[in-house]
């Protein structure tokens, strides 16, 4: 399912910028987030739940199937950084991650059109799960693209001003030159998006 709704309302109803950029920013604008009644813990649950999927940009199909897989994985983490984990390491998250693109909505754009490899082959799926080692590389035709020359320039500022670092991310290393992004670690929690309650809505699942 896509939502149809107007983004910056669905920020809204939320209470916090979901997709990242200026134009969702919830202080600008005057108008404030929605009010809700005072919740349940169902309905606090359902809305942490609410939350991530918007931020993700995930169905309710592939969010619970995130968890599933999370539930009988055998790696010793709890299910919520299982589950957590599993989402990070989405090909388009990581493209994000990486700064390659502004928004996780503008990722999966990006490797939809193919514009991405994964150890060079070429790849067309957002949703692929990369692992440690592997490399993902902006293709060479579109290097000379004026959307990604634009791109490096502003990788370069940012380099610049960050001591050489083009991402916050301590699991990707980003050649910035290259455009290539290399998966070097496995994220831990300290690297998951803070905002999103994830015990909640394991909590959710788990009834």
């Amino acid at each position: 399912m896509r939502y149809t709704w107007p983004k910056k309302k669905l920020c809204r109803r939320e209470g916090v910028n979901l997709f990242g950029t200026e134009k969702y920013d919830l202080t600008k604008g005057g108008k404030a987030p929605i009010r809700t009644r005072k919740s349940s813990e169902f309905g606090t649950q359902l809305r942490k739940k609410q939350l991530a999927k918007r931020m993700f940009g995930l169905s309710e199909k592939q969010f619970v199937s995130y968890f599933k897989k999370a539930q009988k994985s055998w790696a010793e983490w709890t299910t919520w950084e299982k589950m957590l984990r599993l989402i990070e390491l989405r090909l388009d998250n990581v493209v994000y991650r990486a700064n390659f693109a502004r928004t996780r909505i503008q990722s999966r754009q990006f490797v939809s059109h193919a514009h991405f490899t994964v150890n060079w082959v070429k790849v067309d799926v957002p949703s692929i799960s990369v692992k440690i080692w592997d490399v993902i590389a902006l293709r060479d035709k579109l290097k000379e693209s004026p959307l990604y020359k634009s791109l490096l320039e502003e990788l370069e500022e940012f380099s610049k001003q960050n001591k050489g670092s083009v991402s916050g991310c301590k699991w990707i290393e980003v050649d910035s030159k290259k455009l290539t992004i290399k998966i070097t670690a496995l994220p831990t929690k300290d690297d998951f998006e803070q905002i999103i309650d994830i015990q909640k809505i394991v909590e959710f699942y788990s009834k």
